[in-house]
């Protein structure tokens, strides 16, 4: 009976005198707000979900969280003590807001968020926060090291690292893409991106001006970092199109006439022209994905934003072929006929290579034209001899790593 009275307490429901008690990690929490000012802004947003049903439901040992629904999943049967509980509740915190969920790229998303607990521990045992539990990854050696950097560091021996433990438990990472089921979960309406960012660097700001001491120069960095997002998947794909395929330089000529002033209707004008057809115009290769995985609206989007800066840059063709479990060359396409919609052939299977070979011994496609290779990521492993690059949806990760950037549109 005691056993279980205890188990129900831990679960968050309340004593048999109707009282709520404060747990540790609730405890944990407010410290944050009342105490840490660099985490408290973001403590006070987040909620905190101790259900022993649901960390034994999805094995969580001691914490996961859910940068998406900001909830951190603990376990109250875990036995920590106070000091155990900050360093825990801060490193999940620091997962969510840095989104080092987003950030996995390509990568093995278990072993990077591996290479991110060796970071976040590292920067919480160089601050003091809290105590960190046995059994946490940590490394001296890593310190100042990115999380990009650790795990192309550790990924060479995988069979040592897979039994490595998050706070969630061996294999298993505690960074989860998806909010967990659970009453009483209230959806959010906010932008995630705006809310982790002025957390963060409300907190550094009353950190620095409370001189509550000198901080980690690479978490500093990386929340300073969050000032500045990154461009926009589109904006991206623009400076790649500025960067590689080169515009049409029109000039001024008088054998086609330009409109005449009212005021000076005699005198001719000269008007704005392209080279002649004779000359070789810019252009670009499009590789698309056409198997049954591509969603109709990820195609639209990718064909819409090529044919927009296509016509930006005054190319009056692009090279597309399409790809399933065979490679179909559509020819050159006029980017006004790509804006439309074109007829999409295939919807089989995913091959991509052969679509990538097909461009680079073309004989009528220029030997420098990049080429762009829109997926979904279920595809082949690609090997391309020349400039590319992909556009993928937010969230997809490549079978491979690439050679050329990555896209992803949202």
């Amino acid at each position: 009976a005691a056993a279980r009275d205890a188990l129900t307490v831990a679960g968050g429901d309340s004593t048999p005198d109707g009282r709520r008690p404060q747990q540790a990690w609730d405890a944990a929490l407010s410290w944050f707000v009342s105490s840490y000012p660099l985490l408290g802004a973001l403590a006070a947003g987040m909620t905190l979900v101790a259900d022993a049903d649901l960390a034994r439901g999805w094995d969580i040992a001691i914490a996961a969280v859910n940068a998406e629904a900001a909830e951190i999943y603990v376990n109250p049967l875990a036995g920590l003590t106070h000091e155990e509980w900050r360093f825990v509740l801060a490193h999940e915190m620091l997962h969510a807001a840095l989104r080092h969920g987003e950030r996995t790229a390509w990568r093995d998303p278990y072993l990077f968020n591996i290479a991110c607990d060796y970071v976040v521990n590292g920067w919480l045992v160089e601050l003091g926060v809290g105590v960190m539990p046995e059994g946490l990854l940590y490394d001296p050696a890593l310190k100042g090291c990115s999380a990009e950097e650790v795990y192309d560091r550790i990924a060479t021996d995988l069979r040592r690292l897979r039994k490595l433990a998050t706070l969630r438990g061996r294999g298993r990472g505690d960074v989860l893409g998806e909010p967990l089921p659970h009453s009483g979960g209230a959806g959010r309406y906010v932008d995630l991106d705006d809310y982790y960012r002025n957390a963060l660097t409300t907190g550094l700001a009353y950190h620095l001006n409370s001189g509550r001491g000198y901080l980690p120069a690479a978490l500093e960095e990386a929340i300073r970092a969050m000032d500045q997002p990154p461009l926009p998947w589109d904006a991206q794909l623009a400076h790649w199109f500025d960067e590689h395929v080169p515009s049409v330089d029109k000039r001024r000529s008088y054998a086609r006439a330009s409109r005449r002033q009212a005021s000076t209707p005699d005198i001719p004008r000269p008007a704005w022209v392209r080279p002649e057809e004779s000359a070789r115009l810019p252009t670009f290769g499009v590789v698309l994905d056409t198997s049954g995985s591509m969603d109709a609206a990820l195609l639209g989007k990718g064909l819409g934003a090529i044919a927009s800066y296509a016509l930006a840059r005054d190319v009056p063709r692009a090279r597309v072929v399409y790809c399933d479990a065979a490679a179909y060359d559509a020819g050159y396409l006029p980017v006004e006929e790509i804006a439309r919609g074109v007829r999409v052939r295939g919807r089989g299977g995913t091959v991509l290579q052969p679509g990538v070979r097909l461009l680079e011994r073309a004989d009528d496609f220029p030997a420098d034209g990049p080429i762009l290779i829109i997926t979904d990521g279920a595809c082949d492993v690609l090997r391309v001899r020349r400039e590319h690059a992909y556009l993928v949806p937010a969230g997809a990760s490549l079978p491979f790593r690439p050679n050329g950037p990555v896209f992803r549109m949202r």
